[in-house]
């Protein structure tokens, strides 16, 4: 009795051990909220679904949403996003997940796939790159001034997914939405190896099924999925070793169901094309007759608070990690889609990839801002830097630098204050915005802006 107690405790122990050293990957920089990433990838699915041949048979539909679902109630799969699956009529061998989770799989990749288990590990490691947000992860460092203003939900008028467009963030090939760095396969395999084991499904099977696809490589019907899924380094080892972490469990293959869905894939009609476009026409209103109210009004954010004129609204989710204030009018559209702020304020983070460890270190205040100046100025070569002073902001060393360029108000030149902040998130930016000819006006209120700012962390 003993000797079955001690062999007890030992499985015990040791599945334990295993379980401890798997590692539980989170989401890494981003400026979208959750709420975001599942607006955006609503719209870009209903614009898929518009232009691409969606598979109409319900055998089909319900056998993949079932996969889905199985593998959504996995710890690892992101409770916080609605997870769907679409297949798309389509002999090229491709899959990819938007934000918040909307999935497409083309018939090609089923017919590719030698098993259920190869199916559902393209959709799992397709469910990672939502969970851990891979998409807007890409977006959120695609640029810095405009990427705040496109995420001001509903200003433009064509929703968030036609604002993105205007930054060239979109579905095409090579948008950042769709196309992973080998560091998010990386992770995605990882984490996908994870939902399938806890759905019962041998993780190895997916690695396979990626070698199987790079074994082909070159073929016009596998390469926009390769191009979108790089290869990270021996997938198949490394999935060897994760499951080994693992505890020790059987894993389900293949289903009889599996060889039917492949059976009716094979005889469906092929497909008519879709395409659709839109263009919109509209003109910016005019500049905001309304002066800020010297009565200021509390924002509380993520990490960050201030106080603005109470005549004035956000624009944005309390939820992400940026926000725009301003007159209703202030926020504006041009004729070619383009929003901007002529008159309030932007707040944001501005994020240096490649150097991430001085984001943390006030010494770098001076390099960090100059770095987001640049860029800054590549999206408006016209915008020209004035005097920079230093300040405190919440006890925080802190700059202040002028920056002027074209107002989108006619005949108007603006003038921008540029308030910069070392925060653990980044560099944190306040942008105070203002026509040259209310510049004086306003000027006394974004100084009690400024000192209004506080922050939680």
């Amino acid at each position: 009795m003993r000797t079955k107690l001690f062999s007890i405790i030992a499985i015990i122990t040791m599945a334990s051990t295993a379980l401890a050293q798997m590692k539980d990957l989170q989401p890494g920089f981003n400026l979208f909220s959750a709420q975001q990433d599942i607006q955006v990838g609503r719209e870009a699915a209903a614009q898929v679904e518009r232009e691409q041949p969606m598979v109409r048979n319900t055998e089909v539909t319900n056998y993949v949403t079932g996969l889905v679902q199985r593998l959504a109630r996995s710890p690892h799969a992101g409770k916080e996003f609605p997870f769907s699956v679409r297949v798309v009529s389509d002999k090229s061998v491709n899959a990819f997940a938007l934000p918040g989770g909307p999935m497409f799989v083309n018939t090609g990749l089923i017919a590719l796939a030698d098993n259920e288990a190869q199916l559902v590990g393209v959709l799992a490691h397709e469910m990672s790159h939502v969970r851990l947000r891979h998409g807007t992860n890409q977006a959120s460092k695609a640029n810095v001034l405009q990427l705040p203003l496109a995420l001001l939900g509903g200003v433009g008028g064509d929703g968030m997914l036609g604002q993105l467009a205007q930054l060239g963030i979109g579905l095409g090939a090579g948008s950042v939405l769709t196309k992973m760095s080998r560091t998010a396969e990386t992770q995605a395999d990882y984490n996908g190896a994870q939902i399938m084991a806890e759905a019962g499904y041998n993780p190895i099977e997916m690695a396979q099924l990626f070698q199987k696809l790079e074994a082909q490589e070159g073929q016009a019907r596998t390469i926009q999925f390769l191009s979108d899924h790089p290869n990270p380094g021996n997938r198949v080892k490394a999935v060897q070793d994760e499951i080994n972490q693992m505890p020790r469990k059987a894993y389900t293959t293949d289903t009889r169901q599996f060889a039917r869905i492949k059976t009716v894939v094979a005889g469906l009609p092929a497909p008519n094309q879709l395409r659709s476009t839109s263009n919109g026409d509209q003109t910016a209103p005019a500049a905001p007759a309304v002066r800020p109210s010297a009565r200021l009004r509390q924002y509380q954010g993520r990490a960050f608070a201030f106080g603005y004129p109470e005549n004035w609204q956000t624009f944005g989710d309390a939820q992400s990690a940026m926000l725009a204030v301003g007159p209703s009018d202030g926020v504006i559209r041009d004729r070619d889609g383009k929003v901007s702020i002529g008159y309030g304020a932007l707040v944001s983070y501005y994020f240096s990839e490649s150097d991430e460890g001085s984001r943390r270190d006030g010494n770098n205040l001076s390099a960090e801002t100059a770095g987001l100046i640049r860029q800054l100025e590549q999206s408006n070569p016209r915008m020209r830097v004035g005097e920079s002073r230093g300040l405190r902001v919440n006890g925080f060393p802190a700059l202040i630098t002028t920056l002027k360029s074209n107002s989108p108000y006619q005949g108007e030149t603006e003038i921008d204050e540029l308030v910069t902040v070392i925060r653990p998130e980044g560099l944190w930016y306040m942008i105070l915005i203002s026509p040259e000819s209310e510049y004086r006006e306003v000027q006394s209120v974004f100084e009690r802006i400024v000192q209004s700012i506080r922050f939680s962390n």
